[in-house]
């Protein structure tokens, strides 16, 4: 009797795990991970880097449609975006201290509220696709306004302007981008 059950729960397990891994594998090819790694003031300047996950248009409407106004996104696909810095940084303005965070937006038609987070959120979304941040852990909340690109972008896309000053965290998606200044 315990022969079946223990050759039962082995079967389920290994089931629930294929399935998870054939799920974690089929989005990661539709919106694939990046990391941009980048010192802000070469080579000895702090290092920040960013980890999230690349969602594609594929024909939806982005912002206002797919990815709603006045609602907070987990900013990309799959998991919460990281933002790890290795030294103290001022971030739009307000000073952050050196740690990994969670980068969070609140996209609007005119203007984005950028949030940097102290708290991991291995998903960042629950079940019913809800963003899982909370606000007592915001580190900053910068409102930046949106700036309309000339051309569309397929892929959600995370860059950094290090050559300006102050550096520039660009957010770009579709036709729309915002652009965060960071300093040290």
């Amino acid at each position: 009797m315990w022969k079946k059950v223990v050759i039962g729960a082995v079967v389920v397990a290994a089931v629930v795990f294929g399935v998870w891994r054939f799920t974690q594998m089929k989005t990661r090819q539709l919106s694939p991970e990046e990391t941009v790694t980048f010192y802000m003031d070469a080579p000895s300047g702090p290092q920040v880097e960013i980890t999230y996950c690349r969602p594609s248009k594929r024909g939806r409407e982005i912002f206002g449609g797919l990815v709603p106004y006045g609602k907070v996104w987990r900013t990309g696909a799959n998991e919460a975006t990281t933002f790890t810095v290795n030294e103290d940084i001022t971030f739009g303005g307000t000073p952050v201290k050196a740690g990994t965070y969670t980068l969070w937006t609140l996209p609007g038609p005119d203007t984005w509220v950028v949030y940097l987070n102290s708290k991991a959120y291995p998903w960042g979304v629950d079940i019913d696709g809800n963003a899982q941040r909370d606000p007592a852990f915001d580190a900053a909340a910068i409102s930046v306004p949106v700036q309309r690109m000339n051309t569309f972008l397929e892929q959600f896309r995370i860059s950094v302007e290090v050559e300006s000053d102050p550096v520039t965290l660009t957010l770009a998606w579709d036709s729309t981008m915002v652009a965060v200044p960071i300093r040290y």
